[in-house]
């Protein structure tokens, strides 16, 4: 008889030593699917939310870290200059990279989009986003989507032309269009008054409209919009103004505005603001952005940049917000891998012994094998075909029984008290908004992303891994077989 067919017929004939092994790979395989099934569903969600948050990176100064040099050090912190940004931005882990000048221009003729005034102050006023990269960084992102016109030509960046971006709602409150010239009123008010504000001068600023712009806010999907919170929604709303609110210009003119509003302050009112002792140098301060090849790229990047840096500064990245607030799933992450290397150094000895047992109580059945001329590879192919029948149709049910199991388990987890430092620190960061990113990322995004389910990546995965540990457990009975003296067993 071939031992293909003495394989199947041992199976169906000792029902219960079959079922015996059944049971135990069952069980077994239950604990490694549900264990699987938990770690492939945070390794996705961390891989999918870091596609989200995008995969950029900038230099700042660490203030998390050095509060009380910083604190010492003053106005004499080394600022970043250009040929640094530059050689950063030769890393073979950036994709492109732009530097932006900043200034903020209070107006009273040109209207900004406003929130409500008891809430966010009544501010009324713009952000002047300058821009080193033509094409502008924030709509290649899709972080704006521009509607109409044009961005930046090279010569409008090298030039440093009085020409800009404004957004859809910026334009239909002020009646403007592309083509058109707007004027820019900068007011310089003194707040060392008692009565409030007082405004001292006026700086018009021409500005010719190449294109307009609407934001992108990107955001989670929530399941249930309603659990958001209010401070959640206002802060979202407060970004999305900022950004209606922004004017994007190239970095020279940015500079030049600044200078100039700069200059009429220190001489309209030398000592409302300090400005006695700062060169109109000092406002020449650029921030870098970085967009990298990959979010994997990120901790290489990070590695490659830090120790060309300035003292006191560092590599921040818009996937921090997913290692500040992801807690939780790092820890589930880490438990179901000790549990699933656990289960797999359990069951490869489990199995080896219950399967060893076996053997002893069928020595001489296989030593009848062994002395009748068959083939000791053929009586081995025969125990590893015994063994592959009744773990295949075991795994395979513990790969449905187990992914239960493991969304019951993970559910459990993340409400109980073992993650709640994880979740406590959820909220610290909840609703925090990033310069890299208009993602408002929250703790109940990084939960509601989560999702034990089947997937290609779990079957094929426990398949490998189940599989894999059953055959190793094989190689004890194996060595038994390979030890059998036939003419011993039969005496």
């Amino acid at each position: 008889m071939d031992f293909v067919k003495r394989a199947l017929c041992s199976v169906t004939r000792k029902k219960g030593k079959s079922l015996i092994l059944f049971a135990v790979i069952f069980v077994l395989g239950n604990v490694i699917a549900g264990a699987i099934a938990i770690q492939q569903s945070t390794q996705n969600v961390e891989s999918n939310v870091k596609k989200q948050l995008g995969a950029m990176a900038t230099i700042e100064i660490d203030w998390e870290n050095n509060q009380d040099e910083l604190m010492s050090e003053g106005s004499d912190i080394e600022q970043l200059n250009v040929d640094l940004i530059k050689k950063v931005g030769e890393s073979p882990y950036v994709k492109y990279y732009d530097y932006n000048a900043s200034s903020y221009a209070e107006t009273k003729d040109l209207k900004s989009v406003t929130l409500d005034s008891d809430q966010f102050g009544g501010m009324e006023g713009f952000t002047l986003k300058g821009s080193n990269y033509a094409k502008i960084l924030d709509v290649e992102e899709k972080s704006i989507k521009l509607v109409d016109g044009s961005v930046f030509s090279q010569s409008d960046i090298d030039d440093g032309k009085n020409v800009g971006l404004i957004s859809s709602k910026v334009a239909d409150e002020n009646g403007l269009s592309v083509g058109d010239q707007m004027v820019i009123d900068m007011r310089g008010n003194d707040y060392t008054d008692d009565s409030g504000k007082k405004e001292l001068f006026k700086i018009d600023v021409p500005i010719q409209i190449i294109g307009i712009f609407e934001p992108e806010n990107v955001e989670m999907e929530d399941k249930d919009q309603s659990k958001k919170s209010e401070e959640q929604n206002m802060n979202q709303q407060f970004m999305s103004v900022q950004q209606f609110n922004t004017i994007y210009l190239p970095n020279k003119t940015v500079l030049e505005v600044s200078k100039n509003y700069f200059e009429k302050m220190k001489k309209e009112a030398p000592e409302s603001m300090g400005y006695t002792d700062i060169d109109s140098e000092d406002t020449e301060y650029y921030t870098p952005v970085y967009v990298l090849k990959s979010p994997d790229d990120v901790e290489a990047f990070k590695q490659e940049t830090e120790p060309l840096l300035p003292k006191l500064y560092t590599v921040k990245a818009s996937t921090d917000q997913y290692e500040k607030i992801g807690g939780s799933m790092k820890k589930m992450s880490q438990i179901s891998g000790y549990v699933v290397l656990i289960s797999v150094i359990a069951t490869l000895l489990i199995i080896s012994l219950v399967v060893l047992l076996f053997m002893r109580d069928r020595k001489h059945e296989l030593g009848i094998y062994l002395s009748l001329g068959d083939k000791r590879s053929h009586v081995m192919g025969q125990i590893i075909i015994e063994m592959l029948i009744i773990s295949g149709i075991a795994l395979i049910i513990s790969l449905i029984t187990g992914n239960f199991l493991g969304k019951m388990v993970s559910e459990s987890l993340l409400n109980s008290d073992i993650l709640s430092n994880g979740g406590n620190q959820l909220d610290m960061y909840a609703g925090l908004s990033t310069s890299l990113g208009s993602m408002d990322l929250t703790a109940d995004d990084i939960m509601n992303a989560y999702e034990v389910k089947f997937s290609l990546g779990y079957i094929v995965t426990y398949l490998v891994v189940g599989l894999g540990t059953v055959l190793l457990s094989a190689i004890l009975p194996l060595l038994y077989i390979v030890r059998l003296n036939p003419k011993k067993i039969m005496m």
